[in-house]
C-alpha cells in the first residue's frame, strides 16, 4: 500500500478555500490562498504546502492572523510604498505587495513594496515566478522566526530568511531560484520526519550540539545550520536588515514572542520588480538564457544540468497529469481540520 494518495489540483483548492472561507475568509482571499498554497504541493514542495494549512487556520480562529485583513499604505513615493498587511493571511497579502511592485515597476521601470504584519507566505517561488510571468524580474524576501545557528551559537539566531529570484524566459518557464539561508529549509526537515526519513549530515544538530541524520532531533534542538556557514549566516542578517529592520517592524527574535510555529505572525517582506524593456528586452533577455542554457548542457555533457526551477516544472506536469500526492499522515491532519476526501 502506498504512503500517499493523489488528489486531483482542483479539488485540493476548491477543498482548502472552501474550509478557508467556513471560518471567515472571504472567498477572494481564500482562492488566493488555496492556489499559492496547493502548488507548493503540486510542484514537489509539500513542505510549503498544504501541510501549512492548520497552522493558518488555528491562527485565524485564535485571532493571531486577520481572516480579512484591511491593508493600508502606509508611505509611498512613486516607485515604492509600504504596506501594513493586517496581520493577514500572507500569501494574498504577498501576491498583492508583489503586484503592487510589478505595477510600478511597468510604469517606472522598477518597483519595491515593503509588506509588514503579515503571516508566513509559503514559498517564495510563487511571488518572482509571477512576476517574471508579467515580463519583470521579481526578487523578494522575508524575515522568520529564528531556527538557524550562527558562527559557535549554541541556540538559534537568525531566521532562515528566504530569499526569491524570478527571471522571465520567453518561450518557456521563468528561471525560478527559491532558497533559504539555512542549509535546508525547517519544513523540508519536518517533511523528512513526517515521511520517517533520514536527512542528510549538514543540515542540522541535537541538542547536544551533534550532527544528526535524524530529522526530529533538529526539529526539537531548533539548530538548523546555515548554508555555506559564515554565507549564508551573512546573508540571513542582511535579510533581516532589509525586512523587518527596514521597515521598523518586528524582528525575528520579536515574531518568536508570538507565535513559536509555522505562522509567523508579524513577518515582514521586500518584493521588488525589474521592468525587462527599462534595460534590455524580453526577446534579447529570452536569447541569452537559451545560449548560457546551452553553454552548460554541451560544456559538461556527462551530468545534467538544471537551471533553478526546473525540478518544480517537471514535478508540475507529472502531478497535473497524475493527481498530486499527499502522504496519508498529512491526510489524516487535514481530516481533523474538516478537509474530507474520498
Amino acid at each position: 500500500m502506498s504512503d500517499f494518495i493523489r488528489i486531483d489540483l482542483e479539488t485540493l483548492i476548491t477543498q482548502v478555500a472552501g474550509l478557508l472561507q467556513s471560518i471567515g475568509v472571504p472567498s477572494s482571499i481564500a482562492r488566493v490562498e488555496a492556489e499559492i498554497m496547493t502548488e507548493s504541493d503540486l510542484m514537489g514542495v509539500p513542505s510549503h504546502g498544504i501541510h501549512m494549512l492548520p497552522a493558518l487556520v488555528t491562527g485565524i480562529q485564535s485571532g493571531k492572523a486577520t481572516a480579512n485583513p484591511h491593508i493600508r499604505i502606509l508611505k509611498e513615493q512613486k516607485a515604492a510604498c509600504v504596506i501594513d498587511g493586517d496581520n493577514g493571511p500572507g500569501r494574498f497579502v504577498s501576491l498583492h505587495a508583489m503586484n503592487i511592485s510589478v505595477e510600478r515597476a511597468k510604469e517606472f521601470g522598477i518597483g519595491a513594496c515593503l509588506a509588514t504584519n503579515m503571516t508566513h507566505w509559503g514559498r517564495a517561488f510563487a511571488y518572482v515566478c509571477r512576476a517574471a510571468q508579467a515580463g519583470t524580474v521579481g526578487i523578494c524576501t522575508t524575515n522568520a522566526i529564528p531556527n538557524t545557528l550562527s558562527g559557535n551559537s549554541t541556540k538559534p539566531l537568525l531566521g532562515n530568511n528566504p530569499l526569491g529570484i524570478g527571471i522571465p524566459r520567453p518561450g518557456g518557464n521563468p528561471v525560478v531560484l527559491d532558497i533559504a539561508m539555512s542549509q535546508a529549509a525547517h519544513g523540508k526537515i519536518a517533511t523528512y520526519a513526517r515521511e520517517e526519513k533520514e536527512v542528510p549530515l549538514g543540515w542540522g544538530l541535537d541538542s547536544e550540539g551533534r550532527s544528526t541524520t535524524d530529522p526530529n532531533k533538529i526539529l526539537r534542538s531548533h539548530r538548523l545550520l546555515p548554508f555555506g556557514g559564515h554565507k549564508g549566516a551573512g546573508l540571513a542578517i542582511m535579510m533581516e536588515l532589509l525586512t523587518g529592520a527596514f521597515a521598523g517592524s518586528k524582528l525575528s527574535h520579536e515574531i518568536l514572542q508570538i507565535e513559536r510555529g509555522a505562522l509567523n505572525p508579524g513577518t515582514t517582506k521586500l518584493f521588488l520588480a525589474l521592468e525587462v524593456s527599462a534595460f534590455s528586452s524580453l526577446e534579447a533577455l529570452g536569447t541569452k538564457i537559451e545560449q548560457y542554457a546551452l553553454w552548460l548542457r554541451e560544456t559538461d555533457p556527462d551530468i545534467q544540468i538544471t537551471l533553478p526551477g526546473d525540478r518544480s516544472w517537471q514535478a508540475r506536469l507529472e502531478n497535473l497529469k497524475n493527481g498530486i500526492p499527499i502522504h496519508v499522515h498529512m491526510i489524516n491532519e487535514l481530516k481533523k481540520i474538516g478537509l474530507t476526501f474520498s
